[in-house]
């Protein structure tokens, strides 16, 4: 099953919600930014944590649409990770991370997609 933009974003915020992790966004940057056109930011409350949520993710979208990211950058030990799907990048940080570098405040104008809309 082919799965892009949008709905690969929302499947992606799930997967990191089965595995509880917290205050997830989708951000959609159509337009806004050149890098991609969706962004998954959510936080991870430790480093197994942070592992646990980067794996599970990947591993969901494995399965279920067999998409894996092009790439993925960082590492549990930095508190930062990224998985990249090409239109849809998956910030995984710890909430540290999260206030320091503001990826939201960064990306203000961009809209955000709510978690309820379907996918598939």
């Amino acid at each position: 099953m082919a799965i892009e933009g949008k709905e690969l974003a929302i499947a992606c915020a799930r997967a990191a919600e089965e595995i509880q992790a917290e205050d997830i966004r989708v951000l959609d940057l159509t337009g806004i930014s050149t890098l991609t056109d969706f962004m998954v930011v959510c936080s991870g409350t430790s480093l197994p944590h942070l592992r646990a949520v980067m794996r599970d993710v990947e591993k969901v979208l494995i399965e279920k649409y067999e998409v894996r990211p092009e790439n993925a950058e960082g590492n549990a030990d930095s508190r930062w990770v990224v998985l990249d799907f090409i239109d849809v990048m998956v910030h995984i940080m710890h909430q540290e991370m999260r206030d320091l570098y503001g990826l939201e405040d960064l990306w203000a104008g961009a809209k955000e997609v709510p978690l309820a809309e379907n996918v598939e």
